[in-house]
């Protein structure tokens, strides 16, 4: 390592900054970002660095920068000279600044763009609150310390606030519930109370596990259970920290006809409460989006009931993940201007009145759960006036390496679905409008009656 990386407190003290431009322009900004008095100057002599702290020369010639640089070490004050690691006492890092939170890259002047790489990088990964939550920890700092004598101790309540429930609601945005969680964990200390932990609702997305979002990806790797639906791929469950416990708590279409035992929603509920309260972090993994017919919104009523802290992470709904792979757009300025999500399973005989609304032209209808309920759909569209000739598209695993596409007409529909709901068959998305023509397994005689 031939610099030594150190974060230097500039606030209130002198920085000498010579040079005009762009570049004597960042520095003086930076520095002043800072908190430090800026002295621009363009020509520099000794006298003008007394009392600096630091300086900074960017003048755009090697002579002027030679010359600003012997006068800064004759006045006895380290200098950084723009693009001449040769004249440099110390060099300037890529910053990533998130509110008091700083991370400096440097490869010690070897590839300035590289370092800019890495800064990208590594701006894309950080949490954009976690400057939020170092003022959290500093509110708490003093009562920490004085309440957890032991260093042991007191570096594990640490490892928690930074780590645990109360970050998480930092992160997600809710600072005054992040503070209540953290004075109620100083309260268990004080009285010898196991903490509580969090729940954490996650959206799986459509099944590739590339289009986990980050703050998923991190979840998976800091939760101590995942409860997680039956149609979670195994490739995202991977992605789960090696000790974590994993809990299949989801249904499968024709289990209970053939006896199989499954978790209640209440059942799902009742154990996310019991590990809650026992301290555990614990990961409710659903596919898709938890908010998309995924019961995310009861299970969060049942935490808040109980009193417990929760955060909620979206996941990339089923739809747009499924259209997006067949490339089928949901909406299109030519084809349709509207679209409505629907299960199947809510086909067959309820809220009749809305299937005319869903039947019109120019509307595209997403359906979950529809493959086994696809003429009872067929039916009911058609009873409410949809053409026969209306195109659709089935797409069963969606996103993931053994997606299949089939497409046809809404008068065969249950044909279609027939080769998507045999025994080994997985998720099934229905979509049915104009836009299904466009899927990328079309045939070239639907496409040409669409256009």
């Amino acid at each position: 390592m031939r610099h030594l990386p150190l974060f230097f407190d500039l606030a209130g003290r002198k920085v000498v900054v010579v040079g005009e431009g762009t570049a004597a322009d960042r520095r003086a900004e930076t520095v002043r970002s800072a908190g430090a008095q800026v002295s621009r100057i363009a020509g520099a002599t000794v006298a003008d660095f007394r009392g600096a702290a630091a300086a900074f020369v960017a003048t755009g010639t090697l002579e002027s920068d030679t010359a600003a640089q012997r006068a800064a070490k004759a006045a006895g004050v380290p200098v950084n000279v723009a693009d001449r690691p040769a004249l440099c006492d110390f060099i300037l890092p890529a910053i990533v600044d998130r509110d008091g939170v700083v991370v400096a890259i440097s490869t010690g002047g070897a590839s300035p763009t590289l370092a800019s790489v890495l800064r990208s990088r590594i701006e894309a990964a950080l949490p954009e609150r976690i400057g939020a939550l170092a003022k959290l920890a500093r509110t708490f700092r003093a009562q920490a310390d004085a309440l957890i004598p032991d260093p042991a101790r007191r570096r594990g309540f640490w490892r928690r606030l930074v780590e645990g429930p109360a970050a998480r609601l930092v992160l997600a945005g809710d600072e005054a519930g992040a503070r209540r969680v953290a004075l109620g964990e100083l309260d268990a200390i004080r009285c010898r109370l196991a903490p509580v932990g969090i729940a954490h609702i996650v959206g799986a997305g459509p099944g590739d596990p590339d289009l986990l979002t980050l703050r998923a990806a991190q979840l998976l790797q800091e939760a101590d259970a995942i409860l997680h639906d039956e149609l979670v791929p195994a490739a995202i469950l991977g992605r789960a920290r090696r000790d974590a416990e994993l809990i299949p708590v989801g249904k499968r279409a024709g289990w209970k006809e053939r006896g199989v035992p499954g978790w209640a929603q209440a059942d799902i509920e009742a154990e996310l409460v019991r590990r809650v309260r026992a301290g555990q972090t614990v990961v409710r993994l659903k596919a898709g989006d938890p908010f998309i017919f995924g019961r995310g919104g009861e299970e969060v009523e049942a935490l808040r009931a109980a009193g417990l802290p929760v955060s909620v992470v979206p996941g990339v709904t089923a739809a747009l993940g499924c259209a997006a792979s067949a490339g089928i757009p949901l909406t299109h300025r030519r084809l349709a201007s509207a679209v409505t999500f629907v299960t199947g399973h809510r086909a067959d005989g309820s809220r009749d009145e809305a299937w005319p609304a869903l039947a019109a032209h120019g509307h595209t209808l997403a359906i979950y759960m529809g493959a086994t309920e696809a003429a009872s759909v067929r039916d009911r569209l058609l009873d409410a006036g949809a053409a026969p000739t209306t195109p659709v598209a089935i797409v069963e695993n969606g996103t993931r390496p053994d997606e299949r596409v089939s497409t046809g007409r809404l008068s065969d529909l249950a044909r279609l679905a027939a080769t998507h709901t045999r025994g080994d068959a997985g998720p099934s998305l229905l979509i049915v409008g104009e836009v299904a023509a466009l899927a990328a397994a079309a045939d070239q005689p639907l496409l040409a009656e669409v256009s």
